[in-house]
């Protein structure tokens, strides 16, 4: 993981080989305008570039319990051009979502199926479209977004955590995978 760095980077964290250990900092997150009105850039992303068409996954745990507590990955383009995904808690439950920013941020949000304390997620670029995965067992892959992406071919790829609400959500990020597009059937859960 030599080639990731940061934007954001927070207090605390720690890397090994196999693993990126993160604690979050106060008030950090990821939005753009729509509905509440603010512009937030302030979330921790952990990247590296990524040119093209590619699948990039990671394995994610965290103990989610106040209000926007979230972690999961990210593309970024630049500020006003990106897509984060994974568990967010809303609603007095973690759910499992994204935010696709293109100007101004949209959210798509539903419950989770699995033990949200230890999921996969998965996002492959082809062309000017994204698919978005996620896993409770690291085998079985639902869709959970199809969009378009205008960003530009060179973007940065990796793994984001943030707590709008407080301090202090402690994540472990590992199985970071950058690969060449997985070339997947749209519906092939595998």
């Amino acid at each position: 993981m030599s080639q990731f760095t940061w934007i954001n980077p927070p207090a605390v964290w720690r890397e090994t080989q196999q693993q990126l250990s993160v604690v979050t900092d106060q008030g950090t997150d990821f939005w753009r305008e729509t509905w509440y009105g603010f512009t937030r850039f302030s979330g921790h992303f952990y990247g590296c570039e990524a040119e093209g068409d590619f699948t990039f996954q990671a394995r994610i745990r965290a103990d989610f319990h106040t209000l926007y507590d979230q972690a999961g990955i990210m593309l970024l383009a630049d500020e006003q051009q990106w897509l984060k995904a994974g568990i967010e808690y809303n609603d007095g439950q973690p759910a499992i979502g994204s935010v696709l920013t293109q100007g101004g941020s949209d959210w798509a949000t539903g419950p989770f199926n699995g033990d949200a304390r230890d999921f996969w997620m998965r996002l492959t670029r082809r062309g000017d479209a994204l698919r978005l995965q996620y896993s409770a067992d690291g085998k079985t892959w639902p869709l959970l977004r199809l969009c378009r992406f205008a960003g530009p071919p060179r973007c940065r790829v990796g793994v984001m955590c943030c707590t709008p609400e407080r301090a202090g959500l402690a994540v472990t990020f590992s199985e970071m995978q950058l690969t060449p597009p997985n070339g997947k059937a749209l519906h092939d859960l595998s």
